[in-house]
């Protein structure tokens, strides 16, 4: 095994799952501000609270699989399988990070309609 194979990888692995990481929380919470003060119905202190508390949450669990994905048991042994390796390995998170992000989708649109099923009046 080449470790400067191996420490390659992991020197493309980690900025790039990091960088991925930051953009997705970006977008998704600079989007879903409005979700949540649609939850919160208008009370922006608590629905930007709230948001920051989620995309805490987002960064520890994201962050923190992609730090348990670093190890590699592959036999590196020239720069295609290096490359090979890393593009599994930033794949497979990718792939993982789209999940994540349709799960919080899921949970703000949730968040939407329960309120407004609140908002709705008792039939007399």
């Amino acid at each position: 095994m080449n470790t400067s194979h191996v420490l390659l990888v992991y020197g493309i692995y980690l900025p790039t799952t990091i960088l991925l990481t930051i953009y997705t929380a970006k977008v998704l919470f600079k989007s879903g501000e409005i979700f949540m003060l649609d939850i919160f119905k208008g009370r922006e202190s608590i629905a930007r609270a709230t948001n920051q508390l989620f995309k805490m949450g987002f960064y520890l669990l994201n962050l923190g699989f992609a730090l348990m994905m670093l190890e590699s048991n592959a036999y590196i042994t020239n720069s295609q399988e290096m490359l090979e390796v890393t593009s599994l390995k930033v794949g497979s998170f990718s792939i993982y990070l789209g999940v994540m992000l349709f799960l919080n989708m899921y949970l703000f649109f949730r968040g939407k309609k329960k309120s407004k099923q609140m908002n709705v009046a008792p039939a007399a």
